[in-house]
This record gives C-alpha cells, sequence and structure tokens, in this order.
C-alpha cells in the first residue's frame, strides 16, 4: 500500500517541502518553501489542505520561523515568532488543527532559556507533531477498519486520505487498513464543488494503491443511496465541536440522506480535531472566493453581476453520525461529550 508523505522538513535547506495539491492530478509537484509568508500563501491557496495536514505544517511553520528569524535576544526572537505564528493561524478559521499545531510548538519553546535552544526545541517537536499524526492515521484506519463489512461500496466526500494529513489518511486510512486486511472494499468519492477535491485528490490516491473507486457528481449520492449501492459513508472532520462536525460543504446533506437510508455514517478525525470548548454556534465558518464557484479553467459558467456564496464548510449535528472513529477509540450513539472531553484531556 502506497503510504505518500504529504509535507515534510528538509533537513539539507532547513526548509518545507509538500506536494502542491492544486495541481494535481496532472502534475506531481514539490514545492519548497522558505518563508512563513510563502507557506500562508500555499495554505490559503489550498496547496497544503486537509485538517491533519494543516495541524503539520501550523508546526513546521513555527519551526522555520524559528530557523529564518536573526533575532539573538530571545524575547525579540519569541516576539517575531509570535508575529509568525498569527500570520499563519489566520489563513483558516475553521479548521482547528492549524492552530493546534502551531500551540504545540510555541508551548515548548516556552520554557528555552536561549535563542539556540528555541530553535532546536521547534523543530523537535515539529517532527514529533508530523510522526504522531502517521500514527494516529493508522490506528484510525486499524479501528475503522473493523466497522467495515468484507465486502462493502464506501461513499467518500472531499479528500480525507494522505494529502489531507501528514500521511495515511483518516476516512482513507480506514479503507486502507481495511482493504489491507483482504476485505473488498469499492468506492464512490463525489467529485466535491467547486475545486474537486474528490475526484482530483481521492481518485488520485486510490487509484495509486490499485483501489477500486469510481467518481459521481455531488448529486448523485442520494439516488445510490437510495437504490441501495452505499453500504457506509465514511468521512473526515475539520473540527468537531461538543455538538456538531464540521467538515468539507456538502458533508451534511450526506449525513441527512444517510440516516434516512439507514445507512451507517461514520467520521474519522484525530482527538487533536476535537474542539471540546466550543458548540457549533460558536465556530466561524469559512467563505471563500467568487472565482472558485464561477469559472473552471479559462470559461466562466456564472453570469457578471450574479451573487455568489461559496461556504468552504458545513455542520453536521452529532445525532446524524453513528460514530466518531479516533485514534483512541471509536465512540458510538449516543455520543458522550464528556468522554469526548476526557479523551481530549488525556492524550
Amino acid at each position: 500500500m502506497n503510504e505518500t508523505a504529504t509535507l515534510w522538513w528538509d533537513a539539507s535547506t532547513n526548509t518545507i517541502r509538500y506536494i502542491d495539491q492544486t495541481v494535481l492530478p496532472n502534475v506531481y509537484s514539490i514545492i519548497e518553501c522558505t518563508t512563513v509568508g510563502r507557506l500562508a500563501t500555499a495554505i490559503n491557496r489550498l496547496e497544503i489542505r486537509g485538517a491533519p495536514a494543516l495541524g503539520v505544517a501550523g508546526a513546521y511553520g513555527i519551526a522555520l520561523a524559528a530557523q529564518v528569524c536573526q533575532k539573538n535576544d530571545l524575547k525579540d526572537f519569541m516576539a517575531e515568532v509570535y508575529r509568525d505564528a498569527e500570520i499563519l493561524r489566520s489563513t483558516r478559521p475553521t479548521a482547528i488543527n492549524l492552530g493546534w499545531g502551531i500551540d504545540q510548538v510555541i508551548d515548548t519553546m516556552r520554557s528555552c532559556q536561549d535563542v539556540a535552544s528555541a530553535r532546536l526545541s521547534a523543530l523537535a517537536k515539529a517532527r514529533d507533531v508530523a510522526r504522531e499524526d502517521t500514527a494516529s492515521c493508522h490506528m484510525i484506519g486499524e479501528r475503522g477498519a473493523a466497522l467495515l463489512p468484507c465486502t462493502c461500496t464506501v461513499l467518500t466526500h472531499c479528500n480525507a486520505g494522505s494529502l489531507a494529513c501528514s500521511s495515511w489518511g483518516t476516512a482513507l486510512g480506514v479503507i486502507r487498513s481495511a482493504v489491507s486486511t483482504g476485505k473488498q472494499v469499492k468506492v464512490i468519492t463525489c467529485e466535491t464543488r467547486p475545486l474537486l477535491q474528490g475526484a482530483r485528490l481521492t481518485a488520485w490516491e486510490l487509484i495509486q494503491d490499485g483501489i477500486d473507486v469510481t467518481v459521481i457528481t455531488d448529486s448523485t449520492a442520494a439516488h445510490l443511496m437510495r437504490t441501495g449501492k452505499i453500504d457506509a459513508v465514511i468521512v473526515g472532520a475539520d473540527r468537531i465541536t461538543c455538538d456538531a462536525v464540521f467538515n468539507k460543504i456538502g458533508t451534511y446533506m450526506h449525513a441527512v440522506c444517510a440516516h434516512h437510508h439507514n445507512i451507517p455514517f461514520y467520521v474519522a478525525a484525530p482527538l487533536s480535531t476535537f474542539d471540546t470548548k466550543k458548540r457549533e454556534r460558536d465556530v466561524i465558518i469559512e467563505e471563500r472566493g467568487r472565482e472558485e464557484v464561477t469559472t473552471i479553467g479559462n470559461r466562466t459558467f456564472v453570469p457578471d453581476g450574479c451573487k455568489v456564496k461559496n461556504f468552504a464548510f458545513d455542520a453536521t449535528p452529532l445525532d446524524l453520525v453513528t460514530a466518531i472513529i479516533t485514534e483512541r477509540g471509536v465512540l458510538r450513539q449516543p455520543i458522550d461529550t464528556d468522554l469526548l472531553l476526557s479523551l481530549k484531556s488525556t492524550k
């Protein structure tokens, strides 16, 4: 099974390298990132995307900030790192992992007594975050694989694979792990308008692994559920509050349809995605640019003067979720939010 690394630290140049997800599947391009500003642009442009991958990017971003900062006084050094942290934190308001990854590294640096040790500590912690993400994905995969029948067809939405993590993936990690145990899994991936992460990225990943995958338009999913063609739905998450799962726009309608047709609806996500201090009403849902909806390639499909709403995410109430698959265990209905809190606090 192919385990693609999404982003990593290049020790020979002290830079971040990552797969540019905007040009897949036509071009496989590795970008070298030398500044925090360039990393922020990469996150804004979705060259790097996916909640766990954003956590790793945030961690490596602080390591990069520490490496390039020229301040010799510790107080001035940390002040500049804090400024860079806020630049990164502001790029994606809905996904919680980005800020989590940033804070993991900054919290480690705060105990350092000099600039040199702060630099070393930042890089070591960032590497730990990446390693732990990969380990979490494999544990999620193993736990989730046990939930799938020996022969099944699974619907997924957007991309929650290795490209959305440091490697392996969450929702696709479950599928990969199931296939690795000998289960016969076919995948239906929604194209995921407007940026087609399902058609471009999920399909590309699964083709690399030799896993049977079919791309459908987003609006086809309900028809396939009604006609008995889907055995389970598995998605990732960008944030899980005490009452809702935030994921790529369109997830909620899949959850409603799955609930209506008695199809299991699973969410696969690491504990770093849990935001147990907030409720749905407290979370800002990111709105992205008009051009993502109005244009494809060089063609415009929406007339000038027509208004556009382009929400990046939606919220799915927890009562529509059959189970949340985490690295620490599977949370089934009724989902205990106090247990969510205890898992998060003891990690």
